[in-house]
């Protein structure tokens, strides 16, 4: 075999992810680390978590840094990824991961978790893109996790979060169009019902879930880890300003 054969996809390119120390977040860290990229990842609360997926992605060979931020503070958001980029020498791969959830009827939604919402599933998008393209050279890669509920809200109660990821849509095709004179690529990815530890496929909403899916299971945090290392590896520099679905055909 050949060394360029051997040679992992990612090798020598430095990601960061925002929201990276649980569920999809921690899959994509560890996709991206095993497929030879240098990781930084954000968390927020809970630092044993974090450290210990840096211990697993070291022992197995690979290099990675767990930074504290809130996404929804845009200074500390800024201060992490430049954190990462003087660290590491650089940004190749940028993952907006982060991600809240609050539901409620239209009639008493409280401000407050709108206002949240847009912070963490919008706005921090475009305040981390904002800061880490300042790193990036031609072959950069922006892709946000977004949600198949911007395209289907099938129940009550997710109005504010649907908002928020359709808005997705936009900002990515706006940034494609930004971003691409300078050979930077914009995607975002709209995973389905996944098996985590806050939505899980035991849990008790989530036979209702698979009813409304072609595919009647949950997906994987792996198989959405895999989709974004594909958008991150050489590869994907044609895909520039999509919004890609892997949701079990739940917007089918």
């Amino acid at each position: 075999m050949s060394n360029q054969a051997s040679t992992p996809s990612l090798a020598n390119k430095i990601a960061f992810v925002q929201g990276g120390s649980r569920g999809i977040g921690a899959a994509i860290v560890k996709r991206l680390a095993a497929d030879g990229a240098t990781v930084a990842f954000t968390y927020v609360t809970s630092p044993q978590p974090a450290q210990h997926l840096v211990s697993q992605i070291e022992a197995a060979g690979g290099r990675a840094l767990a930074i504290q931020a809130d996404s929804a503070d845009a200074s500390a958001l800024k201060q992490a990824i430049s954190i990462a980029a003087e660290t590491f020498g650089g940004l190749d791969i940028l993952v907006n991961n982060a991600g809240v959830l609050a539901l409620g009827p239209v009639d008493d939604f409280k401000l407050e978790d709108l206002d949240r919402t847009l912070a963490v599933n919008v706005r921090s998008v475009f305040v981390a893109t904002q800061e880490a393209v300042r790193f990036m050279k031609e072959g950069g890669r922006v892709i946000s996790i977004g949600s198949t509920n911007a395209e289907r809200m099938p129940f009550e109660g997710g109005a504010a979060y649907a908002m928020s990821k359709a808005a997705l849509v936009g900002l990515t095709k706006g940034l494609a169009r930004d971003l691409g004179k300078r050979g930077i690529t914009v995607n975002n990815l709209q995973p389905g019902p996944v098996d985590t530890d806050m939505n899980p496929a035991s849990g008790d909403f989530a036979e209702t879930l698979k009813g409304l899916m072609a595919l009647p299971r949950y997906g994987k945090v792996e198989e959405i880890a895999s989709f974004v290392a594909y958008l991150a590896g050489p590869e994907a520099g044609y895909i520039t300003g999509a919004s890609l679905s892997i949701d079990g055909g739940f917007s089918a």
